[in-house]
């Protein structure tokens, strides 16, 4: 059987390119942020994690949806992302444990997508612009002038808030009471990957709304702060940046993830700036220049710190870059118990080269 019996939908780019191709998913139309995913796999929990709320994936792997989705897979308790491209898209799946095909989990969830689309050609066209763009998918609108009016509509990610949408609305806890650690973990769109590999090494989690104040998280008496990954624009998240500042006044433990590592770097004057294309796949090289070793990494990120301000903070240490582009990847500050990182340790479903921070953070608790 077909997807969608063949029914086709559109793709319009804010340049006011467009692409026509086959419906998946809800027949319907969506729009966002257009950004493109280089991982060979993982698609599920690329599609849960809260950091993509907002955006539009390209999924440069040739074949998405072959071994369907599982429940236990997820990031988060849902769907964040805004809309699927692809190249081959399969509505049956081979895995004998699976829980349901990817095309009536796109149902159920509501995700409008695209199959049939040259991504290799949309990529290098993205690419080529040399800013982010935004894009509508309509398997309803196939009106090209319509279409183009409807991308016009569509916000700049640059200076929205987003982690307040994605973050838990009520405060919870992770992990077993008499562990000997307790972490308190700031939620902008935590991954549940990240909150295991906490309470897998003897950590026991209290998980706060983004909003919480730093005197809130303090009651609870930790031994630590987590400040977690997320969408939307760092620089706006001024209420987080607030909290991380009040963490380093008492200086307690603190580990930032992909968004906070960049509050980290704006809690202490150092900047964040839009890229171009941002770094979204699973094969990543990043140096750690404390140890001099290399790391394959798994990363999500649009934003990134400004490395020309760090040298004006003496206080602010560079320890991890990017071989691909020289972006900061990582910091620590030296006069506090504080570091960050820009990629994604937990790396669900891979790779593993970076697990280590984790020890690291743990390490600093005791």
């Amino acid at each position: 059987m077909k997807v969608q019996e063949q029914k086709e939908a559109y793709l319009m780019l804010e340049d006011g390119t467009w692409y026509k191709g086959i419906a998946v998913g809800k027949i319907g139309t969506t729009s966002g942020e257009i950004c493109f995913n280089t991982g060979m796999t993982g698609y599920q929990e690329i599609y849960t994690d809260p950091s993509y709320f907002g955006q539009i994936i390209v999924n440069t792997t040739s074949h998405i949806g072959n071994y369907g989705v599982k429940e236990d897979e997820q990031e988060s308790a849902g769907v964040k992302f805004s809309g699927l491209v692809c190249r081959n898209f399969s509505d049956m799946f081979s895995r004998y444990d699976g829980d349901s095909s990817l095309q009536a989990y796109f149902e159920k969830n509501g995700i409008v997508g695209i199959s049939d689309i040259d991504t290799r050609e949309l990529v290098r066209h993205i690419r080529s612009t040399g800013a982010t763009m935004n894009a509508v998918i309509s398997s309803e609108i196939l009106d090209i002038e319509k279409l183009k009016e409807a991308v016009k509509n569509v916000p700049s990610m640059k200076g929205l808030e987003l982690s307040s949408i994605v973050s838990t609305k009520e405060s919870y806890f992770l992990g077993e009471p008499t562990a000997t650690y307790k972490v308190a973990v700031l939620d902008l769109g935590v991954k549940t990957s990240i909150l295991k590999n906490l309470t897998t090494r003897d950590c026991y989690l209290k998980v706060f709304p983004a909003k919480t104040t730093y005197a809130e998280m303090k009651a609870w008496s930790p031994n630590g702060y987590f400040i977690s990954n997320g969408p939307g624009d760092p620089a706006v998240t001024s209420y987080a940046i607030d909290t991380v500042k009040s963490i380093l006044a008492e200086d307690k433990p603190m580990f930032g993830i992909c968004l906070g590592h960049q509050l980290l770097a704006e809690a202490n004057g150092i900047p964040t700036y839009k890229m171009p294309n941002g770094h979204r796949g699973l094969n990543h090289p990043v140096k750690n220049l404390i140890s001099g070793l290399s790391e394959v990494t798994s990363q999500n990120h649009g934003f990134a710190v400004d490395a020309n301000s760090i040298p004006k903070d003496s206080n602010v240490e560079i320890t991890h870059i990017n071989l691909n582009d020289n972006t900061v990847e990582g910091i620590r500050l030296k006069n506090k118990n504080a570091f960050s990182v820009q990629y994604h340790p937990e790396s669900s479903p891979g790779p593993h080269d970076s697990i280590y921070l984790f020890d690291q953070f743990v390490a600093n608790l005791k």
